[in-house]
């Protein structure tokens, strides 16, 4: 049971590095330090609404396998 853990694990970390890495945000580092403020965009659509779905179920069952894995 705890090598299948541990073993998911890692699956959803790779799966969730890779949903993150692809996600598409204009602007880049210019965007974090105030720069490209000028653009907001609160509603998501089509595929990024989808992955960012993904991503949030992604992340959820990645800390829900690290719970499990730290009480098993």
């Amino acid at each position: 049971m705890n090598s299948a853990l541990m073993i998911s694990q890692v699956v959803l970390s790779v799966l969730l590095t890779l949903i993150i890495i692809s996600q598409n945000r204009d602007g880049g580092m210019s965007a974090v330090m105030g720069g490209a403020t000028e653009r907001f965009q609160a509603v998501r659509r089509g595929p990024e609404k989808v992955i960012f779905v993904l991503t949030v179920v992604l992340a959820a069952l990645f800390m829900l396998n690290a719970v499990l894995l730290v009480v098993l």
